[in-house]
């Protein structure tokens, strides 16, 4: 049997492309990541990935496509992780949204493989109740349900991510999610508004265990926005609430000094 090594970060498997160790921004939000699909189809106008997996515009947003023998590949990689006795979460997904609109053939059956060897999920979507059709797998103890979330308006979020479901059905999925025990956290990055973010936390709280606080970026309130203000004004309200948060590192400069700020905050009950 072949030996299995690991990577620097001590947790990715040398070898495995399907199975990963994301970095830089994508790195913050999980220690291992899949991405069953290539384009996506919510048609995000803040999107980063056709700029960063150098894809035409365009063809992403036209819909999911699923990667080829993808399956095949997610179990040969599965099996390394379980041999190596690798248990984290996996996160779907960075490049794609497993709840997307247009194809979902791929996102159970990569759920199943994940945990049938020895790791956990947790699904980070726009994608709403279409989750609901998976909620069955979540464990309590082990995996997590992620929502991204800009505005609690439907016109902004038609405006800015009009393919995606709106900011009701994301929250009902949450609730579903949270009303089954699962353990549920949304990402508030991008922030395009400041005080829809803030009003997302008032809306959310009671069915939300953890907040990931992000701002915008290639966007011109990346340069005018006062984020010290807007870093303060959201601590202090998730602090004030007993809300676990993660403050990314775009905005990290503005918290107070010595400010606890874990990175990995256990998502599980």
């Amino acid at each position: 049997m072949a030996v299995i090594q690991l990577n620097d970060d001590g947790i990715s498997v040398k070898g495995c492309s399907h199975i990963y160790a994301p970095r830089g921004q994508a790195g913050e939000y999980s220690p291992l990541a899949a991405n069953p699909y290539r384009g996506c189809g919510h048609k995000c106008a803040y999107c980063y990935v056709p700029r960063v997996t150098k894809q035409d515009r365009g063809e992403f947003n036209a819909g999911a496509v699923a990667r080829g023998g993808y399956l095949d590949q997610l179990k040969r990689d599965a099996v390394k992780y379980q041999l190596a006795g690798i248990t984290e979460q996996v996160m779907l997904s960075f490049t794609s949204d497993v709840y997307n609109p247009t194809d979902m053939t791929l996102t159970r059956p990569s759920l199943e493989i994940i945990q049938q060897h020895g790791l956990a999920i947790c699904t980070l979507t726009k994608g709403g109740t279409r989750a609901l059709a998976d909620i069955d797998l979540f464990r309590t103890d082990r995996d997590a349900f992620a929502s991204t979330m800009t505005s609690l308006d439907d016109r902004f979020s038609q405006k800015w991510e009009s393919g995606a479901a709106l900011p009701g059905d994301r929250i009902a999925a949450l609730k579903a999610f949270h009303g089954k025990g699962i353990f549920t956290w949304v990402s508030l990055e991008p922030t395009i508004d400041v005080e829809a973010s803030l009003s997302i936390v008032d809306a959310t709280h009671e069915f939300v265990d953890l907040y990931k606080v992000g701002r915008v970026n290639y966007l011109p309130i990346t340069k005018t926005e006062d984020w010290r203000d807007y870093t303060l004004r959201m601590i202090d309200k998730l602090s004030a609430l007993g809300k676990r948060h993660y403050i990314k590192k775009d905005l990290q400069p503005f918290l107070p000094t010595g400010y606890h700020n874990p990175l990995r905050v256990p998502q599980h009950h």
